[in-house]
């Protein structure tokens, strides 16, 4: 599940709790009122916007990105558009899929916390039948764009099932929930290579394991806007482990990142523009870790959303490393 549809669980201390007076000025709620959603949508569809973030996309891109690099990387000239959109429309649907079920389970404890109380589910504007039936319609639609894929690609996204099963119960166990999400999120890259090629080869692999690192540092920034409630409830994170050692090992996740990008794109035989674009993406990943303040959560939640440049920047390198 994406990064913004963590929602606040019961930890071994039990119920969670409200936020603490002194954050209520800052945060009072995760859904942003007079956006396009209440300005623009049918009033009867706006609490299942809200339920599959459509309304909030930056999750929707940091899943699609992966894919879209590798078909990108794998193509021997300009992309396939048709695995382009068909991913697209994978992305869109499984986030918004994994982001109900979520909601659906934590709905409870949402409506016991400040952030998160105005949710469809916690606030009475969608019952748990309807989202039930919500997100059965979004996995349906998940499903018949895995069929159009190739039969690998098809087993790799059945195969991540059991990621997307697990990864909500890493927060109660683990310090480093945002590894197990790293998985998740960053599957499509083999996804995307299996789609094209119809195989898994080591630039698939290496893509993986840089997006890996990737978001082990941008979920971390992700994960210092909600510390203080995390301990409050018992919810682990990043954010908790590394504390004020977060911006040294931001360097460390991002240059990790760059290293699995760099020799993915070296074994593909990349040219010249690949490298300008991964040394663009390079500086943008120094700007987050250089200038993020880890005790502004408005701050973290503009360095986090800033990774969707990181994602266009590698796409366009992946494209002009084959056509230039």
């Amino acid at each position: 599940m994406p990064a913004n549809c963590k929602s606040v669980i019961a930890g071994q201390n039990g119920p969670a709790r409200s936020l603490s007076h002194d954050r209520r000025h800052r945060t009072m709620t995760d859904i942003r009122s007079g956006d396009w959603a209440d300005r623009y949508a049918p009033r009867g569809l706006v609490p299942y916007i809200r339920l599959a973030r459509l309304d909030r996309p930056i999750g929707t891109w940091l899943l699609l990105f992966p894919g879209w690099w590798a078909i990108a990387l794998a193509a021997p000239h300009w992309p396939d558009w048709r695995l382009m959109a068909l991913f697209g429309i994978g992305a869109l649907t499984m986030r918004g899929a994994g982001c109900t079920l979520n909601d659906i389970i934590d709905r409870d404890f949402d409506a016991q916390v400040a952030r998160t109380r105005v949710r469809p589910l916690p606030s009475g504007a969608v019952s748990v039948r309807q989202a039930l039936v919500f997100m059965s319609l979004q996995l349906a639609v998940g499903a018949a764009v895995l069929a159009c894929l190739d039969p690998l690609a098809i087993g790799l996204g059945c195969l991540v099932l059991l990621l997307i099963g697990t990864y909500p119960l890493m927060k109660r166990i683990t310090y480093w929930p945002q590894f197990f999400l790293g998985l998740n999120f960053n599957w499509g890259a083999l996804m995307g290579w299996a789609a094209a090629t119809g195989r898994l080869d080591a630039p698939a692999f290496l893509l993986y394991a840089g997006g890996i690192a990737w978001t082990l540092g941008y979920d971390t920034i992700y994960a210092h806007q909600d510390k203080e409630d995390d301990v409050l409830v018992g919810v682990k994170s990043s954010a908790l482990a590394l504390g004020r050692r977060t911006r040294p090992w931001l360097c460390v996740f991002y240059a990790a990142a760059l290293a699995g990008w760099a020799a993915a794109g070296a074994v593909a035989g990349m040219a010249w523009l690949f490298w300008v674009g991964l040394g663009l993406a390079g500086l943008q990943l120094a700007w987050q870790a250089a200038l993020v303040d880890i005790d502004d959560p408005g701050d973290c939640l503009e360095k986090f959303r800033s990774n969707r440049w990181i994602g266009w920047l590698m796409l366009l390198a992946c494209i002009a490393g084959h056509v230039v």
